[in-house]
């Protein structure tokens, strides 16, 4: 069975169903079990290599001990479960300063997920197609990989659901342009699924020739994104490609006052594709100094990237032909700022 005929025979099932209607809920549904698929699997490989390793999720609310046996819940038990247990339990996991950051990562998926599935039985029966798959397989981990692919591609029929994609052609072209490096910090502020993130991981990976290498590849990456489904896409994605515990906050960048920054929040790599053509308010607005002030996003992108960049920085950013041939008081402002 083909990767695209095996998401479209979890897609049919799916569409049986009376809560989830139309794709871009149908592929959230279906993120949201994979990412539990995935983090458990890791899991697996953690405990593996760490004697003491102590899972952040409850020991009967991980994927092993409720999802695994094709015989094991389903109907309303399984509804039940994970709606009145699985969800609840993993968006309210405890959370502080010294919490563990693997912590921190389910809490964010759990915070914007939701089961959609009215019918425990078709619930069951898609849980029971993803563990077809066996992450610890070389082949299946693969699979698992253009599977997620397939996926992202699907978004750009999605309705705008597209805009989270970036080809990965023209990802990995930037990213092979900025050609990043071991020891570097590397940033997307509207990352969407991670595109981007991505490239540059499989960039550096090239380089690793130490365990320290690959420590500090680890630490790398930071990513911000706006939005759930997206955030969510690249939680899954980053861990498909072995960061363990990936920087990806779900927020608006453009939320902080752009004055605040220091050098420690600088990066020596920036590469985006920020959304074209959105409409920011005055409270975001007001975080950008008086001649840079605009409505349109791609713009304040622009900004944000002048102030978070260090000195002698590159960036790689994808922008309408409407930015560099524009001529309102921001752009020209912008271009001015950053042909100096």
């Amino acid at each position: 069975m083909t990767i695209e005929s095996f998401i479209k025979s979890i897609q049919d099932i799916m569409r049986q169903d009376a809560g989830v209607d139309g794709d871009a809920q149908r592929i959230s549904q279906l993120v949201w079990m994979l990412f539990l698929k995935v983090y458990d699997a890791k899991e697996a490989e953690g405990e593996l290599f760490e004697e003491d390793y102590k899972s952040i999720i409850p020991e009967d609310l991980r994927w092993r001990n409720w999802a695994e046996d094709e015989e094991g819940m389903t109907g309303e038990e399984l509804l039940e479960f994970v709606n009145e247990r699985l969800f609840k339990e993993l968006k309210d996991l405890k959370v502080d300063e010294t919490t563990d950051k693997r912590a921190l990562i389910v809490k964010a998926v759990f915070e914007d997920s939701y089961n959609y599935m009215k019918s425990g039985t078709l619930l069951r029966q898609v849980i029971n197609k993803l563990n077809e798959l066996d992450f610890d397989d070389y082949e299946d981990r693969h699979a698992i990989n253009d599977m997620y692919e397939t996926i992202l591609k699907d978004l750009q029929s999605a309705g705008n659901a597209g805009e989270y994609y970036t080809p990965r052609v023209l990802t990995d072209f930037i990213i092979e342009m900025l050609n990043p490096q071991i020891g570097e910090k590397i940033a997307d502020f509207a990352c969407g699924t991670g595109g981007f993130l991505v490239s540059a991981l499989k960039h550096l990976e090239k380089q690793i020739k130490t365990v320290e290498d690959r420590r500090i590849v680890q630490s790398s990456l930071f990513g911000i994104e706006k939005k759930p489904l997206p955030h969510l896409l690249c939680m899954t994605n980053m861990l498909l490609h072995d960061l363990d515990s990936p920087n990806i906050l779900r927020d608006n960048s453009l939320s902080v006052n752009v004055r605040d920054y220091t050098d420690k929040d600088k990066y020596d790599v920036i590469a985006m594709n920020p959304p074209f053509g959105g409409i920011e308010e005055a409270g975001i607005q007001i975080n950008f100094p008086t001649e840079f002030r605009t409505s349109e996003t791609a713009d304040l992108f622009m900004i944000l990237i002048m102030y978070r960049l260090k000195e002698g920085g590159r960036v790689g950013v994808i922008l309408p032909d409407g930015f560099l041939f524009g001529d309102d008081n921001a752009k020209l402002a912008i271009k001015k700022k950053t042909a100096k």
